[in-house]
């Protein structure tokens, strides 16, 4: 058996690849699960990492669940509706779970159909790119089921609304032309091109204090469900953390001296 998830490190930036091309990189695998799950658990322990790529073998990115085994009643796809339902907690929905707490920022390289929760995972990114030939579909509602995966959140919230609502409720895909235009990605490449471009990317993000990029997000994170208040407060005591870091006074020695800063994490 291959390993569900191919894990490949260059400098500070890890890339992760589903590693399923025949079968369109699934997600609903309890073996890719847990893969991811662990993938992101490292990077969060590993302090010298600063940014993630996550990508697809193949000519796809994600297929999202596996239809087959749908179709056979198999795998988390069996059972009751309670049992189904445990299946969905405490299976697939770990990877939104995961990827929302992962520390440091995530980049979605799209090589390929993203589709159904395959779709999700690419939302749960902090950023996304795609080829050229890509399409995203939130297609629930062609299987006659609901977004299981936390779509429902992610979608309105990257595109808005109305065209979360169209997405959802046509079940259709949108090439990627059109979600650059819809702000679901912020880069199309030609095929060949994507890796690369998702490596400079990750190099504008790495170039930045790696304490400070995690805490920036975290403060993100958090500002989509806690008042303006309670974040300006998360904020000051991150800052007064920051203000205390080697990093920051490299940087504003950086900016007085008009050099190029070096961070390293202190």
């Amino acid at each position: 058996m291959s390993d569900p998830i191919l894990i490949d490190r260059t400098g500070d930036v890890v890339v992760w690849t589903l590693n399923n091309p025949r079968a369109r990189n699934p997600i609903s695998e309890a073996d890719t699960i847990s893969a991811l799950e662990d993938a992101v658990a490292a990077a969060n322990q590993d302090h010298s990492l600063r940014a993630a790529i996550l990508t697809g073998a193949g000519s796809a990115f994600s297929s999202g669940g596996n239809v087959k085994h749908m179709r056979d009643r198999a795998g988390m796809f069996g059972g009751t509706p309670a049992r189904l339902r445990q299946e969905y907690r405490h299976g697939i929905q770990r990877i939104p779970r995961a990827l929302y707490h992962c520390e440091i920022p995530t980049i979605a390289a799209v090589n390929g159909p993203a589709i159904g929760a395959g779709c999700d995972l690419a939302l749960l990114c902090d950023l996304r790119i795609a080829v050229a030939t890509a399409v995203f579909a939130e297609s629930f509602v062609k299987l006659g089921l609901v977004p299981g995966d936390g779509g429902a959140w992610l979608l309105p919230r990257a595109i808005g609304m109305a065209r979360a609502c169209e997405m959802a409720f046509t079940g259709e895909p949108i090439d990627a032309h059109t979600a650059l235009d819809w702000g679901l990605v912020s880069e199309v490449v030609e095929p060949g091109a994507l890796l690369d471009a998702a490596h400079r990317l990750a190099a504008r993000v790495c170039a930045n204090p790696p304490h400070v990029l995690r805490m920036t997000k975290r403060l993100l994170r958090e500002g989509t469900h806690q008042s303006l208040e309670s974040l300006l407060e998360l904020s000051a005591a991150m800052q007064a953390a920051a203000h205390h870091t080697e990093d920051h006074r490299e940087a504003v020695s950086a900016v007085l001296e008009r050099r190029p800063p070096e961070f390293t994490g202190g």
